[in-house]
């Protein structure tokens, strides 16, 4: 889980937590996170009143975002 958002950069790789995700997505995303949960940081996105969203690109280029308890940084 990222705790602070605010210190990763753009172009930074992250790894996504199926666990996380499974009961909000599709199918076709989940079975995209098993075979490579690790994802590129392109941006960020307001989801709520206090809460961001951080935009990542897949390693097929697809575009999509997720809560930042649902990423881990990669170490």
């Amino acid at each position: 889980m990222i705790r602070d958002s605010t210190t990763l950069q753009k172009g930074q790789y992250l790894r996504i937590d199926i666990n996380e995700v499974k009961d909000r997505l599709p199918q076709n995303i989940l079975e995209k996170i098993r075979k490579d949960p690790v994802v590129e940081l392109v941006g960020y996105k307001m989801v709520d009143g206090n809460q961001f969203g951080l935009v990542v690109k897949f390693t097929d280029g697809e575009i999509n975002w997720f809560f930042e308890k649902e990423l881990s940084e990669i170490k």
